[in-house]
């Protein structure tokens, strides 16, 4: 692992993670380049910046569930091959019922250089501490649709109070949103803003 990053399990205590990526639940509908193991890897300041995130949390009755962090740039190249590729419809109601999967890249849901590679974005949502249930969000992860994005019309009230409160943590955090998708998040102040990372997560 290069210098500055961590496992984010080791920094976050009780900390949920499931990396889609790692596994075949995922929207290429197996596991993708770069991803060894089922955890999460990203630079120290995502993982500080995420332990005031899960205080906030905590504070309000949540947890946090991570599904994306520090992502290979091979990762990244994969997804863009994978797009470019004729349609097989695997995974085209789950992920993407209404767009063609080579609109996923010209819709801003998958990009030729990712966030993610830099190491502190973050990709999640909230859990019910008491529970254990995901808390509604209206969509699930990597759902590339209008219904994702943040001020997505058709979902309930309470959709729409939970992702303004999952953003109001993140934002009180140091993060910043992505306006298409409410589950990511980027640290204002990354370390390596300009450099794109292609270790893999073992």
């Amino acid at each position: 692992m290069e210098k500055g990053f961590v496992y984010l399990d080791e920094m976050l205590q009780g900390v949920r993670w499931d990396v889609k990526y790692a596994t075949w639940d995922n929207f290429t509908g197996k596991p993708v380049d770069g991803y060894e193991v089922n955890r999460i890897v990203g630079t120290q300041a995502l993982a500080l910046a995420l332990q005031e995130a899960q205080k906030r949390a905590r504070s309000l009755g949540y947890g946090l569930l991570l599904w994306d962090g520090y992502r290979p740039k091979r990762a990244v190249d994969c997804f863009m091959r994978w797009a470019n590729q004729p349609e097989d419809n695997l995974t085209k109601e789950r992920y993407y019922p209404n767009i063609e999967r080579a609109e996923m890249v010209t819709k801003g849901y998958v990009a030729s250089q990712s966030s993610h590679s830099r190491g502190s974005a973050i990709d999640l949502t909230l859990y019910h501490l008491d529970t254990g249930a995901l808390v509604p969000m209206g969509s699930g992860f990597d759902f590339m649709d209008e219904r994702s994005h943040h001020e997505a019309k058709g979902i309930i009230e309470m959709e729409a109070e939970n992702r303004r409160r999952l953003r109001s943590i993140m934002e009180n955090s140091g993060f910043k949103p992505y306006c298409f998708e409410w589950w990511h998040y980027v640290l204002r102040n990354e370390p390596y803003p300009n450099t794109y990372f292609n270790f893999t997560v073992a």
